[in-house]
């Protein structure tokens, strides 16, 4: 079978690059949509209690997170397809190759997402509870991680699938 190159690249590499910006596009997306709601809610209980700024920037920090696994799922790909080695050196892949890469990519694009922006209004839920009642901190921290829990999840499922398909 004849291989397909765009631009000087397989088929499969253009699709399993494109894996890799879905993956730190839209978890990145979501991480910033996550960080401004809850940065909104901050800004708010803030100007009323300075007092609470520590707490209510963590809670502020942690839809964050998705965003860095996008990066680094986007990452592992380069690493797979050795594009850090320089031109001349990426690992050539077939067109299933490429996407089995773009199907691992997804769950973390996908989920990191959703969980940053659901993310968010947890932790703007928890900034606004830290308003009312300031050393209930650590209550607000503790819901607002619990939606990390889907996001790490998916960057494991993005890790394994990668890894294990080239």
């Amino acid at each position: 079978m004849e291989q397909i190159v765009i631009a000087g690249l397989s088929i499969g590499q253009v699709i399993a690059l494109f894996g890799a910006a879905f993956a730190v596009f839209l978890a990145g997306f979501g991480s910033a949509r996550g960080v401004g709601i809850a940065g909104e809610a901050a800004a708010g209980v803030v100007s009323e209690n300075p007092d609470v700024f520590g707490q209510a920037l963590v809670l502020e920090l942690l839809p964050g997170t998705q965003g860095i696994y996008g990066f680094l799922i986007g990452f592992i790909v380069l690493i797979k397809l050795n594009v850090l080695g320089g031109p001349g050196n990426w690992a050539d892949l077939s067109l299933q190759e490429g996407l089995f890469v773009l199907i691992g990519c997804l769950p973390v694009a996908i989920v990191g997402y959703l969980s940053a922006i659901a993310q968010g209004r947890v932790a703007a839920a928890g900034i606004q509870l830290l308003g009312k009642r300031p050393e209930a901190g650590g209550q607000g921290i503790s819901m607002t991680v619990m939606v990390e829990t889907y996001a790490v999840l998916a960057l494991l499922a993005s890790f394994l699938i990668i890894w294990f398909a080239v």
